[in-house]
């Protein structure tokens, strides 16, 4: 179950209801899918053959299908990052760049866990949303954010968008946010 920290104050929301009803204000979709449902052999696998992934995408086809059909998703795929991933430092360098899309910035997590840090409301400023299996989150276009990994550094997630072309990032210079 996904975890939010509000980094103005610290604060910590973790029970569901509370977790959607915060990410609803925040205009972030959020939802759970059952993540037993993956193949026990799946559940805690880092590194997926082409086969390995087309199973998990057909595990949760009717998910998927449902969620592309309410938001106008075309395309989807499978992303896998762990320790065995070449270069896995330069992605994550990549991706924690706080940033924006063109569309947005969708990620079922079937194994593993990371966070999105997304700008918040101005009440709420920046805010982290830990993901764990099952978790799906939906940062709307135009929204500043980015993505990184965990302590474990392991994570697998369908990622679906509405351009073919897929994960695109613009850049957003922000004086006002801080690392963690």
């Amino acid at each position: 179950m996904a975890e939010i920290r509000i980094r103005k104050t610290n604060e910590r929301i973790s029970e569901e209801s509370k977790v959607k009803s915060f990410l609803d204000r925040q205009h972030v979709l959020y939802e759970h899918w059952d993540s037993g449902k993956l193949p026990e052999a799946l559940q805690e696998k880092f590194q997926l053959t082409d086969k390995e992934k087309q199973q998990v995408l057909q595990t949760y086809e009717s998910e998927i299908r449902d969620l592309a059909a309410r938001r106008g998703y075309q395309t989807w795929d499978i992303i896998t990052l762990s320790e065995a991933t070449p270069n896995l430092d330069e992605l994550l360098h990549k991706f924690e760049q706080v940033h924006t899309h063109i569309e947005d910035e969708v990620r079922a997590v079937t194994a593993g866990k990371g966070i999105f840090v997304i700008k918040g409301s101005d009440d709420a400023g920046y805010f982290d949303i830990e993901l764990k299996a099952g978790d799906v989150i939906s940062v709307p276009e135009g929204t500043p954010h980015f993505f990184t990994l965990m302590e474990n550094k392991q994570i697998v997630a369908v990622r679906l968008f509405i351009e073919t072309e897929g994960w695109v990032a613009h850049p957003y210079e922000d004086a006002s946010f801080q690392r963690a």
